[in-house]
Parts: C-alpha cells; structure tokens; sequence
C-alpha cells in the first residue's frame, strides 16, 4: 500500500478500551454515529473511511480492493484493540483477525458478506442470492450504475425507498457502485485463502456474529459456516433487524457488544 494513500477516520465515545469499526459497501464511517453514542462509556470508537469511500483516497480500479482496505485498517491497529466490521467491512475485520490476531480483543462481525464460507457448506444460498441479484448484476455490468445502485439498495439497504433517499446519497451511492465488482475477488473467490483449513481457527479472541432475523439466507449460511470455525464464536440475532442492524437498531447491537466486552475481559 502506498504510504501517501490517505484515509479519513472520527471517533466516537472516550470510553477506555480502543475500538476500530469498518463500515459496510456504499457507506461511510458516519454509519457508527449511533453505535459509537450507544457504546461511548466503554469504547473509543475509531471508525474510518474505507477506501474509495467517504473521505479516504478513490480505489484506483485496479489494486486488489480488499488488500487494500486490509491494510488501511490495518494502519489503525496500533495496540489491542476491539473490532467490529460490517457487511463488506466485517470481510476485512474476519482478515484482520487470522493475520494480525496479537492485535484484536475481541472480534464482532455483522452480518459479514464473506459469501466463500457459505459456497463451501450451503452452495445453494449463493445460486438462489445470484438468481435473486441477476437484475443488480446485468445493470452493473452494463454501466447502469444509477440503476445498479437502485437495485443494490433495495437487496441490501435498510427497507428506504430509493425515492426517499436524499438526492446527494442516491448520487453518493451510484458514484461508486462499480466497487461492488472490485470485491469479487475476496468474498467470493477467497483470494485471501480464508477458508482454507485451519486459517479462520488462527482468530482465538471472543467473537460476536450478529444477522437481523429478516436477513437473506446467504448470511444465515455464512454466520453458520464461520461459526463453525471461529473458535470463540457465539451467535446473536437482532429481531426486526434486516442487513443494516447498526444504524436501524443500534441499541440492540450495542447491548449485545457489550455483554461480549464482558466477555474479552475475563
């Protein structure tokens, strides 16, 4: 990674233990705003700006997008610290946690679109996701990227109508939904080698899987997958929540973090 490539990080809360907090596809470090207050007594919540989002340096379209986002988080592990990754950013919090694991307490992963895990023990999830995102997929190669990106909100957004959205966010959005190609390589094709024998169960730290009970089945089938190979793994379902638990139900997530905190203590 190049020492000049800029990324943009806020923080959240004073609380005495150092959080890292990695936001989802199409977001921003913003998206932690109502975690971080729901968690401010217990954490410091570093949230940053993935690359090509927010206010960090564009992805250049050709490095290894996920290589990259690992090692501009990994710039933030400065001591142990606790982290929680969302979506296409628990991808990097699970990577972060088998090569860097000296450097994690404890590990919470939301609804992580880590679909090489579910390929390997529920193939059938990710043919019926595929079928269901044909429309989202031929768009995006196509060029459409307003349409993409109206269809992409719609699978995995958090139930707003794409016309309810403010015009600067649907704008935001579209602008970068050609990143979604750039992360095929990593969540699909496992370029990392997370599944191969023995690698995931190098994360020893507490861990938290957290999915909404309205979620797609493809996250059920990879929650159950890294569950079964994360040593310190435990389970919790968010009821009422879909994909985007942290921002339309942060104080259950919260309560749930917190009880792991308690956890990475002992």
């Amino acid at each position: 990674m190049n020492a000049d490539f800029h990324t943009h990080a806020r923080t959240y809360g004073q609380g005495r233990r150092q959080a890292l907090a990695l936001h989802c596809t199409l977001g921003h470090s913003g998206a932690w705003r109502r975690l971080g207050e729901a968690l401010e007594d217990r954490l410091t919540l570093v949230a940053m700006d993935l690359p090509g989002h927010g206010k960090s340096d564009d992805w250049d379209g050709r490095c290894d997008l996920h290589q990259l986002c690992t090692d501009a988080a990994r710039r933030y592990l400065t001591q142990p610290m606790d982290v929680i990754g969302h979506s296409f950013g628990a991808t990097v919090a699970l990577r972060l946690a088998v090569e860097q694991p000296h450097l994690i307490r404890s590990l919470t992963l939301i609804e992580p679109v880590f679909f090489a895990a579910a390929l390997v023990d529920a193939p059938e999830t990710v043919s019926a996701y595929e079928s269901e995102a044909e429309p989202f997929l031929s768009a995006l190669r196509e060029g459409n990227r307003l349409q993409a990106a109206r269809l992409f909100n719609r699978f995995w957004g958090d139930g707003t109508k794409w016309d309810d959205i403010p015009e600067a966010t649907r704008r935001y959005m579209s602008d970068r939904i050609h990143i979604v190609s750039g992360q095929s390589a990593a969540i699909i094709d496992d370029n990392a080698g997370m599944m191969k024998p023995g690698v995931l169960a190098r994360a020893l730290m507490p861990c938290l899987l957290i999915q909404g009970d309205r979620t797609a089945d493809v996250i059920d089938a990879i929650q159950t997958g890294l569950a079964a190979r994360l040593p310190g793994a435990r389970r919790a379902v968010i009821t009422g929540a879909g994909h985007m638990a942290p921002l339309t139900h942060p104080a259950e997530v919260a309560r749930e973090i917190a009880a792991l905190l308690e956890v990475a203590e002992e």
